[in-house]
C-alpha cells in the first residue's frame, strides 16, 4: 500500500496521512504543522473506501481533529494510539 496524504483545503497547515506501519497494520497520521503529531493504528479489518472518505471529509472541516474522530466513529473504524 502506497502512503496516502490529505492536506487542509481551507489554508491551514493540517495534514492527515494513511500508511502501513512497522507491524504491517494501517496507521493514520495527523500533524498540525506546528507542534502536534499523532499516530493511530487502525484496529481490525480496514475498508479503504471508508477510511479514505473519513480522512477526506475530516480534512474539509475547519477543526480537523474533532472532525476526524466524528468521521471515524460514523464509519465504525476503530483506532488505537501508537506511542513512540
Amino acid at each position: 500500500m502506497a502512503p496516502i496524504t490529505y492536506h487542509n483545503r481551507l489554508g491551514g497547515f493540517d495534514f492527515l496521512g494513511l500508511r502501513k506501519g512497522r507491524s504491517g497494520a494501517m496507521e493514520i497520521v495527523y500533524d498540525d504543522g506546528v507542534k502536534r503529531r499523532i499516530v493511530w493504528r487502525v484496529i481490525g479489518e480496514a475498508n479503504m473506501a471508508h477510511i479514505d472518505a473519513a480522512l477526506s471529509r475530516a480534512m474539509s472541516q475547519i477543526r480537523v481533529l474533532p472532525a476526524l474522530y466524528t468521521e471515524l466513529k460514523k464509519r465504525s473504524i476503530l483506532i488505537e494510539a501508537v506511542h513512540g
